[in-house]
């Protein structure tokens, strides 16, 4: 049996403060940007327009910040999550510079938590991964945290060392493109609606109203387009011997097909500036029909600026549902059966005047 190809890490294989160096550096084009828009159908004009991004500040318009989110994610599967059982959560995002076709992304990532299964045969590996450009700028640093199964069973159990996450990202930690100035965006026709920051009430909820069916093609190029080899999205012969018997859809392809769902009626959300915490709640397969509404969790300004305020949303996807009751939780106190994604983040609007 030849030793030169890579399983993959099992939960035994981590070990607190371990830095992981992640392979393949990838180049982004504008090819990747076309088919991130024929996946999701994503509209936001700033990401959508090379003359609208202008007009606020930036040089062209730049990727959408959940592309860029994906293209740093796949890179630390072989290494993270190759054996996973699934991605559990994620707190502590940060996107900072931002991303543009031609920039070629690196990460890297530490192990900051561990703790084993009462089961003894999976375990939780919690790591902070830091996502770079050819520069050494920092394009987004996110935690997140993953069940991955063990190769061993009677490996010795780690000592449990968990990290410390806050709630949210502070108002003070979110990041503004240096140059980018909301004061020259007064064409809300092109810009999809005429609702500012100003506009939303706290505890507000919005249902998106639209639904976007997943065909087997396109979780699949997604998980492609963004190098992620977990084996749950990719070998469906495998995943027949699984739980449910099929291959899984990437939780990423969710969140984004929920961001671009909630055009209708956040328009001007234009910038996703932070990811707080969320849950992948249930699996979702070829064939499903995604739905999403949003509350919105807080109202912030954002220290030194005038032109933009920031909204903490939370977001949820359901399927094969329509969102108008705005499920969340049964009766019993567990999630409805048809959340799959409980997302928390928050985001950039133009302030009015």
């Amino acid at each position: 049996m030849s030793t030169k190809t890579n399983p993959g890490n099992y939960f035994e294989d981590f070990r607190m403060d371990q830095q992981i160096r992640h392979a393949t550096p990838r180049t982004v084009t504008d090819g990747d940007v076309a088919l991130y828009t024929a996946l999701y159908g994503v509209r936001f004009a700033f990401n959508s327009s090379e003359e609208f991004a202008r007009t606020l500040g930036l040089p062209r318009a730049p990727l959408d910040d959940f592309l860029a989110f994906h293209m740093v994610f796949g890179k630390t599967v072989p290494d993270i999550s190759l054996n996973a059982v699934a991605n559990l959560g994620y707190a502590q995002g940060r996107f900072l510079t931002p991303v543009f076709p031609g920039d070629t992304l690196s990460t890297s990532s530490t192990v900051i938590g561990l703790r084993q299964n009462k089961d003894g045969k999976t375990g939780v590996v919690y790591v902070r991964s830091v996502g770079s450009n050819q520069l050494g700028e920092t394009v987004l640093d996110y935690c997140r945290w993953v069940m991955v199964r063990k190769n061993d069973e009677d490996a010795p159990a780690p000592e449990v060392d968990l990290p410390n996450l806050p709630d949210a990202v502070a108002p003070a930690d979110l990041f503004v493109p240096v140059n980018l100035d909301v004061r020259e965006h007064d064409d809300t026709v092109l810009a999809g609606s005429d609702q500012l920051w100003d506009d939303y009430a706290l505890g507000e909820k919005i249902d998106h109203v639209d639904g976007m069916t997943i065909e087997e093609a396109e979780h699949m190029i997604a998980t492609r387009l963004y190098q992620n080899t977990a084996k749950v999205h990719f070998d469906a012969m495998l995943q027949k011997t699984s739980r449910f018997g099929r291959r899984l859809i990437y939780g990423g392809h969710i969140i984004s097909l929920a961001r671009s769902l909630s055009f209708n009626g956040l328009a001007n959300a234009f910038k996703v500036v932070a990811i707080n915490g969320g849950r992948h709640v249930a699996p979702t397969f070829a064939g499903d029909t995604i739905y999403a509404w949003s509350e919105v969790l807080a109202k912030m300004d954002v220290p030194g600026r005038s032109d933009v305020g920031a909204l903490r949303l939370r977001t949820v996807a359901t399927k094969e549902k329509p969102c108008w009751d705005f499920p969340v939780k049964s009766a019993d106190g567990n999630y409805d059966a048809v959340v799959v994604l409980d997302f928390d983040y928050t985001v950039l609007l133009p302030l009015r005047g």
